[in-house]
């Protein structure tokens, strides 16, 4: 048995194969419809969520199984309940168990105690779904990973960054980081760091949100001032494509302009969480 925590467990091969399985699920998604026929995928978010929430359920449904949400804001996980108790209980009834969590601690104590596979859905230290699907939409358009050229710009202290940091080398991916030096990554690993916004350039310019969950709605209005240099317009863009694991404040950490424009890969993205999540469920669950 293996749990998807983070993208630095799994091995190059691992995360190609990954990519490849999802790749055929997407062409015949016919042919898998049955594959999952009587399992249960139990779905804990602790953090709302739109694709998370829909591409995981849906993604259960296609493949001939059931899926439940649990909203955890309504549970006593970690209070009234240990961990451990409802790790070792609810894994006796279901067959696999997503998390949206904000501490990575308790997921790594969730999988500790699971008789079934965990996968993780998001946390504050990793988003390995997420940057699966953005590898599998990088594959389909440029039609490789070795070699690419991909530059995250912006707040990168946050799980998108943490996930590329290790991803990206495994697949010959060469990761550039562009962000204010207070909120650069503390996370090390092989990639180039620079903190202009003038060496923003690659294949791909990848950003995210200025504001994370974790941050206080009280430090909004300093973080915007930090980051606005590192805002992804047309003039920064240029001719690489654009990435954004969405939600995006629009406008702020990037113009309308660049994500309404052909350049844009984020629906794809969106798109891809789908077919990946099929992918990352038929191989946990074989």
């Amino acid at each position: 048995m293996k749990h998807l925590l983070s993208i630095k467990d799994f091995s190059k091969e691992e995360i190609l194969d990954f990519i490849s399985l999802a790749e055929k699920i997407k062409r015949k998604p016919k042919k898998f419809s049955k594959k999952l026929l009587g399992k249960t995928l139990l779905m804990l978010f602790a953090k709302p969520s739109l694709r998370t929430h829909l591409s995981f359920d849906i993604a259960m449904y296609q493949l001939g199984g059931h899926a439940i949400f649990y909203d955890l804001s309504h549970s006593v996980l970690g209070e009234k309940e240990s961990i451990k108790d409802f790790s070792k209980v609810t894994s006796r009834y279901v067959n696999v168990i997503m998390a949206r969590l904000y501490e990575h601690k308790q997921l790594e104590e969730l999988a500790k105690y699971s008789l079934i596979p965990v996968i993780n859905a998001l946390t504050n230290f990793s988003h390995p779904c997420q940057i699966l699907g953005d590898l599998l939409t990088i594959k389909e358009h440029f039609g490789k990973l070795d070699g690419i050229k991909l530059t995250f710009i912006g707040d990168a202290d946050n799980n998108i960054t943490t996930s590329l940091i290790y991803a990206c080398p495994k697949v010959g991916i060469k990761l550039n980081i562009v962000c204010p030096k207070e909120l650069k990554t503390k996370i090390s690993g092989r990639y180039s760091l620079s903190f202009s916004s003038k060496d923003a350039k690659g294949d791909i310019v990848y950003t995210d949100t200025w504001y994370s969950y974790h941050v206080p709605k009280s430090q909004y209005a300093k973080r915007k001032n930090l980051l606005k240099p590192f805002q992804v317009n047309k003039k920064l863009l240029g001719k690489a494509k654009f990435m954004h694991c969405l939600p995006a404040s629009r406008n702020e950490e990037v113009t309308d302009e660049v994500i309404d424009s052909k350049q844009s890969l984020v629906y794809d993205q969106a798109e891809n969480r789908l077919h990946i999540e099929k992918a990352i469920l038929l191989k946990l669950l074989k």
